[in-house]
């Protein structure tokens, strides 16, 4: 039985099911090895909530920096082939770490890696998450990471935090936690004397006046703090809360106590469907589709189903069922759907009706571009 999502930190003490993301920061050596005594520790924090009941999914980060020493490579390579050189020696050795050091509390662990294709395609999706549910239902923890020896720059998630996000919709969790070497996020540069910890979210307006950083930059954004809150987000649109806080912390974090920043469900938030968060958060369009004034107010504000009459012009190469996103005359995108026609048929469709087109080609032209069941607004958290 799940605990109730939402509410404040004593859902994290409660929380039955929990999914725990590690960064490659908190468990790497500045040479790029595997550091045995953080990683032991991550582990002794985990394997303690285990044993007291819960089920627990860790993902973590790491691989490809742990491949790097034995490599040779001194820093992180930029080309993907590198990459998924060091991810293909180091996820190997990663995983023996955790299975090591979970077999002292006599736990065993089982590796799942995923692509953003494994979330965004229904079997896919459907085939990670009864491999999840089964490893749980038969006491393993699952240790789930990017599966970059065979990723491309297409179909990556692009950091382990949406990924977590997403795994934690995916195993229906009632609690995410995101650990870094950052124990929270701050108003300012943490650095900075009399930056001071935000220690809740609730939405937007909690976030006006601070300065969210990209990864690896000065300030809050040292450990990737954007990627962490926009995972938070991701995971609250799904009816998950949320705690973003540094490895260090993690004993306290997952008992409750007041650390970090903590992202609660909104009473009366909705949760988004499994589609919505596919398209919105893992689905990389294929192409673009660009609308009319009429059509944009439609989808926008009556979340209308995509006509082609509405349809002005056509932008890429793709299938009937590929992701694309729909956009204004500026080319702001407003939403992603899933389209019922390819980039090949549709040009001949454009500005016609479905009526029209249904009379000239057959019934099965009568379809809209884009259905309003397969389709989600953009920039709604």
């Amino acid at each position: 039985m799940s605990t109730p999502r939402g509410g404040g930190r004593e859902v994290l003490g409660a929380a039955r099911r929990v999914v725990v993301k590690v960064g490659s920061s908190s468990l790497t050596t500045a040479g790029g090895g595997l550091d045995a005594a953080r990683l032991d520790g991550l582990v002794d924090v985990l394997a303690a909530r285990r044993l007291a009941g819960s089920d627990v999914v860790l993902v973590s980060s790491g691989a490809i920096a742990a491949g790097l020493a034995p490599l040779g490579l001194a820093k992180r390579p930029r080309d993907l082939a590198s990459q998924q050189a060091a991810a293909s020696v180091g996820q190997g050795l990663l995983v023996a770490e955790y299975a090591r050091a979970f077999a002292r509390a006599g736990l065993t662990v089982g590796q799942v890696l995923l692509t953003a294709d494994d979330v965004v395609r229904r079997t896919h999706y459907g085939n990670a998450q009864r491999t999840l549910e089964r490893l749980l239902v038969l006491g393993v923890l699952p240790v789930v990471n990017e599966n970059d020896t065979v990723a491309t720059h297409e179909i990556r998630f692009g950091d382990n935090d949406r990924l977590a996000a997403l795994v934690a919709h995916l195993v229906r969790a009632d609690a995410l936690v995101l650990l870094s070497d950052v124990d929270a996020l701050y108003d300012g540069p943490p650095s900075r004397p009399g930056a001071r910890r935000v220690p809740l979210v609730r939405g937007p307006g909690d976030l006006a006046g601070v300065t969210v950083g990209s990864a690896g930059a000065a300030g809050v954004g040292t450990g990737g703090m954007t990627t962490k809150v926009e995972a938070a987000q991701i995971a609250v649109s799904a009816g998950v809360p949320a705690l973003v806080t540094s490895a260090a912390l993690a004993g306290d974090a997952l008992a409750g106590a007041d650390v970090g920043t903590w992202f609660p469900v909104p009473r009366e938030g909705g949760r988004r469907s499994t589609r919505q968060l596919w398209l919105a958060h893992a689905a990389a369009p294929a192409g673009r589709l660009v609308l009319d004034d009429g059509a944009v107010r439609a989808v926008r504000e009556r979340r209308s189903s995509l006509l082609p009459a509405g349809v002005t012009a056509v932008v890429g190469a793709f299938g009937a069922g590929d992701p694309v996103d729909l956009v204004d005359g500026n080319g702001d995108a407003l939403a992603r759907g899933l389209v019922n026609y390819s980039s090949e048929e549709l040009p001949d469709m454009l500005g016609r009706s479905t009526r029209e087109l249904a009379r000239r080609w057959g019934p099965a032209y009568e379809r809209e571009v884009v259905h309003r069941d397969h389709l989600v607004l953009l920039g709604r958290a």
